[in-house]
């Protein structure tokens, strides 16, 4: 395995938003007046650059200034250029913005007047203090032949450096960076995936809980102080959507799995707080002012693809079910309640607006492709019923299978009843499985409309590739899964067991997968052409150390029509 070079000029590029000297003067053309580097400088640029939500006119800019003590509580002006050179000489737009403590001192700039697929490079100054440069592209026009994402899940800050950032960071001829939930993590410092933090030094700010806007910023601050991730803004517009994360574990509607009202109070508020944050401190457009919490929103690269970024988590989620409640006082788990619960049209995942909404997007559409951006998994993940109901594990159900070839009459009659059971029944309610309704409207409006379907997830922390079938088992399209930044995967409940084995052993028992990787951690570049939609998996060999070595492992296609739309091998690139 080998890292990725850039070409020189990107070497260079790099080398100059990675740099953390701070420039005296202010922009070119700029009122803010030079200060001497011997003075206290009123602010500082800690949090680096951004730009997100790229249309062909236009882009999101961002940055965050840290005010000096004596200043914190008074407005400052700050300065933004737009230019087709990295030397910020050739200005196409430029402007200027009032922050304060009321928006946490973060800019975003919807920065207009510019053209379809070029790249420009954009910089912020104010009180004579200058930001790194950033660099950002717009949507292309029609005539684009091909689109290169970069999609990522689950960055968890204590859990180990940002390896994946960086590397994706070094990579050429990526188009956008799609960031699909989990941008943070709301534990607190001894919570999820911190055993390492210390030794890190990746302990978790605040070390409590996040409940309050407060709470919520300064975990903001700390994710954007490292250097990986602000490198990565830095280079690439990003598109993101929230997944429960940015608010708390299993998130829905009106609640969350693990928020107590009585003991963290209404839930309505802590909602409220975590959205304005990320607002805030995420360069996103939100398409209605008045309605913050509706993120769902297209973007339209040209007719290669329409990507639809989705909110399956906040707008429209109802409570998750669980399986624990289809038990009856004798333990038996009543099968036929829960699948017509789980298939029931009062069940929602996006909600009837957002539902309308995506119709009206693909139908409207005219690019070959329609990718869904969104967060958790819409593939078909039902294990054998003996796994299901806990009365056997996937290690054990596997090495039945195997024993049943060899040597069937060794089986007991109650292994035997296991594997005769032809019931499957899906285990993680978090995921589509737990909204088969939803689902089904979303694979119905695709058939009627002909269209080519490739849906992008994250959330399990593990890599996957399924076929997406109806229930009447019509091939629909696929879906391409990426693993996380940091979070740990599945190789925490296999430590004795080869990754490749229990990998080998996911695709073996869940019908529609085609490919499994669940002991690293990575990120997927989505390749999309009129002629196919490759992944790559791309993934680092440790997030434990700042030295590390990524590769790609796998790559898989689909191709467009009716007798495609199914997951195919390809080439390594």
């Amino acid at each position: 395995m080998t890292k990725t070079a850039p070409d020189s000029g990107r070497r260079e590029f790099l080398r100059q938003v990675a740099s953390t000297a701070v420039l005296g003067a202010g922009l070119a053309g700029c009122s803010s007046p030079a200060v001497n580097s011997a003075e206290r400088k009123a602010v500082q640029f800690q949090h680096g650059v951004a730009s997100g939500d790229p249309l062909q006119d236009r882009v999101i800019l961002w940055t965050r200034v840290t005010p000096a003590p004596e200043t914190a509580n008074v407005e400052h002006m700050v300065y933004w250029q737009v230019a087709t050179d990295a030397a910020m000489q050739l200005v196409v737009a430029q402007g200027s913005h009032t922050t304060s403590a009321a928006q946490d001192y973060t800019v975003k700039i919807d920065a207009a007047g510019l053209l379809p697929g070029h790249v420009y490079y954009y910089q912020f100054a104010s009180d004579g203090v200058r930001s790194v440069v950033g660099r950002t592209k717009t949507l292309p026009r029609a005539d684009v032949h091909q689109v290169r994402l970069a999609v990522f899940s689950c960055s968890n800050y204590p859990a180990g450096y940002f390896n994946v950032y960086a590397d994706a960071a070094r990579q050429n001829d990526i188009d956008v960076a799609l960031h699909i939930g989990d941008y943070i993590y709301e534990y607190e410092s001894t919570g999820y995936a911190s055993s390492n933090a210390a030794a890190l030094g990746r302990v978790s700010e605040p070390r409590e809980l996040l409940l309050q806007l407060e709470d919520y910023r300064r975990r903001y601050a700390q994710y954007r102080s490292d250097p990986d991730l602000q490198a990565l803004h830095a280079v690439l517009p990003f598109i993101t959507v929230w997944d429960d994360h940015e608010f708390a574990d299993d998130t829905w509607r009106d609640g969350a799995a693990a928020h107590e009202a009585r003991k963290h109070g209404p839930f309505a508020l802590r909602k409220q707080a975590a959205m304005t944050a990320y607002h805030e401190w995420l360069p996103i457009r939100v398409p209605d002012p008045a309605s913050p919490q509706k993120i769902y929103r297209s973007f339209d690269f040209g007719t290669v693809l329409s990507l639809h970024m989705l909110d399956t988590r906040l707008v429209g989620r109802d409570q998750q079910l669980l399986m624990s409640s289809y038990y009856d006082s004798r333990r038996q788990f009543d099968v036929e309640k829960f699948r017509h619960d789980v298939a029931s049209p009062r069940r929602q995942m996006l909600g009837s607006e957002q539902m309308v909404w995506l119709e009206q997007q693909v139908q409207k559409s005219e690019a070959r492709w329609q990718v869904l951006g969104q967060q958790v998994l819409m593939a078909r993940m039902e294990y054998p019923l003996a796994i299901a109901m806990g009365q056997c594990s996937c290690t054990d159900y596997a090495a039945l299978k195997l024993r049943s070839g060899r040597e069937p009459a060794a089986l007991g009659k109650r292994e035997q009843g296991w594997l005769a059971a032809a019931v499957t029944l899906p285990c993680y309610m978090d995921s589509w499985d737990g909204y088969q309704n939803d689902r089904e409207q979303v694979f119905g409006m695709m058939q009627r409309h002909r269209k080519n379907m490739v849906v992008l997830a994250g959330d399990t922390h593990n890599a996957w590739a399924s076929d997406l079938h109806d229930a009447q088992g019509r091939q629909i399209g696929v879906e391409f899964a990426t693993a996380s930044v940091t979070s740990p995967g599945m190789e925490g409940l296999y430590r004795d067991r080869d990754p490749d084995d229990v990998a080998a052993m996911m695709v073996d028992l869940i019908a529609p997968l085609y490919y499994a990787q669940t002991s690293k951690r990575g990120y997927m570049i989505i390749t999309a052409s009129h002629e196919q939609v490759r992944c790559d998996w791309r993934f680092v060999d440790t997030v434990m150390q700042r030295e590390f070595t990524a590769a790609t492992e796998r790559s898989l296609r689909t191709l467009p029509g009716p007798g495609n739309r199914r997951i195919e091998e390809c080439a390594r690139s």
